[in-house]
């Protein structure tokens, strides 16, 4: 591609994409196929290997969502899962010749001179847009992220593969029912598209982390974003895997870690609201050693009930008590949860609230084994299936995904923290009709509807 063409530009570029990502597709049906009918395993490594290949030259949701997929267990075969695991956030930028045809369709012609400065260079380039740095006649710094050529269009078509796909795993295996994670997967993606949306999401999170410490969140700017260009105040700092690569000592690790812990989990429990897409790439380090928040394309709101049976099955775990935790599982939405399957549910809760129970300072893990998730994963997975299978709700999926997400970090950060203390310092006096006044004010002030 040169100039700026995208292969979502064009009726051809669009059979084109349609053919690579089909192929893949096709590709991992008719494997799959093989495997149910003849017994025979193939080699899902080496094809998973190909697809996550094809994927990552692809702009568009599919890289997006095949990283979204590698984080929910089950959703895909395990070779799939960690070989898509591996997508980047960054892909190659479109030229310049793109970028003035899209500066010019949002601002107007001569819409350079309304700038003191842009780059011609993108900063950054992701599955949806890319970012160039700019300053304003008044000396702001800012990010302008513009969105990649006809992509509706492309989410669209993206989408359509992406059911295909689990459609096929899913009539392999009934571990999970996955007819609500394709629509929570399908809803979360059209919103992102949604630039204006994302500017609004990108206020509501500097109103609920007013006060918190070491948490920074860009400003929109109003006057030069649309719904395809959002341009938001540039923050200063290096990215998380940079940060590491610098070899921080405990102290500064610990430091972004509970930021990191507040800036997801103050949202969820004071307003309802969870960022549901926890990846390095989404923040960095600042040079005081605080926290930038950088992406709320993807966010989930939550009503009052779904937060207190997350509060209901941390308890129910904790003094192990089975009919709160199934009461909790109700709450959710969960259906048809005998004594079997709510054993197996309850050995993921365990593992997900463990680092939460004990009020010392620890690791998030404990143990040295680096799959030691996956395994935990594997075991739930088996559990299910030899019961039948669960149908998880639409809301449970971010929330799930966030969960394994931040866990991940927190791991590659290595941090020590006093888990248990921060959950509660965070939940504090949790009162259901408290969270849904602000959380009623909160979106009004902003101007962030509640998803469908």
């Amino acid at each position: 591609m040169t100039d700026g063409q995208d292969e979502g530009g064009t009726i051809f570029g669009e059979i084109k994409r349609f053919a690579r990502t089909s192929g893949a597709v096709s590709g991992i049906a008719a494997r799959m196929a093989g495997e149910r009918m003849f017994g025979i395993r193939g080699d899902r490594a080496r094809h998973a290997e190909d697809l996550k290949a094809i994927l990552g030259g692809l702009k568009g949701p599919m890289m997006k969502v095949a990283q979204i997929l590698s984080t929910i267990p089950d959703a895909l075969p395990e070779e799939y899962a960690s070989e898509l695991a591996q997508l980047q956030a960054n892909a190659p930028a479109m030229g310049w010749a793109f970028v003035r045809r899209r500066m010019t369709a949002e601002l107007g012609s001569g819409w350079e001179a309304k700038f003191a400065s842009f780059s011609h260079d993108a900063a950054a380039a992701a599955s949806l847009g890319q970012v160039h740095r700019a300053r304003l006649p008044d000396g702001t710094d800012v990010a302008c992220k513009l969105q990649y050529p006809d992509m509706t269009s492309t989410v669209e078509a993206d989408l359509r593969q992406l059911k295909l796909a689990m459609a096929v795993y899913a009539r392999m295996d009934n571990a999970i029912h996955q007819d609500d994670i394709y629509l929570e997967l399908v809803s979360r993606l059209r919103e992102e598209l949604d630039y204006q949306r994302e500017a609004a999401q990108a206020r509501l999170y500097t109103l609920m982390l007013t006060g918190q410490p070491d948490i920074v969140v860009p400003r929109p700017v109003e006057a030069f974003s649309t719904k395809r260009l959002l341009t938001m105040t540039w923050l200063e700092g290096i990215g998380m895997q940079k940060f590491l690569d610098s070899n921080p000592d405990q102290e500064a690790r610990n430091r972004v870690a509970r930021a990191l812990f507040r800036a997801w989990y103050v949202p969820f429990y004071r307003y309802g609201v969870i960022h549901g897409d926890p990846h390095l790439g989404n923040y960095q380090v600042n040079p005081d050693g605080g926290l930038n928040l950088l992406d709320f394309g993807s966010i989930r709101v939550f009503g009052a009930q779904f937060v207190a049976g997350v509060i209901e099955l941390f308890e129910a775990i904790r003094t192990q008590d089975d009919a709160r935790a199934h009461h909790a599982y109700t709450i959710w939405g969960f259906s048809d949860i005998t004594k079997e399957k709510l054993d197996v549910l309850n050995q993921w809760a365990r593992f997900l609230y463990e680092p939460l129970m004990q009020d010392r300072v620890r690791s998030i893990q404990e143990t040295n084994d680096v799959t030691y998730g996956r395994s935990v994963a594997e075991q739930v997975h088996a559990g299910l299936k030899r019961t039948g299978g669960v149908k998880p709700p639409r809301e449970f999926v971010l929330m799930d995904r966030s969960a394994i997400g931040l866990g991940s970090v927190f791991l590659r950060l290595r941090a020590e923290l006093n888990w248990h203390q921060l959950f509660h310092e965070t939940i504090g006096h949790f009162d259901p009709a408290l969270l849904e006044r602000q959380q009623a004010e909160a979106l009004a002030t902003t101007g962030v509807p509640k998803p469908l």
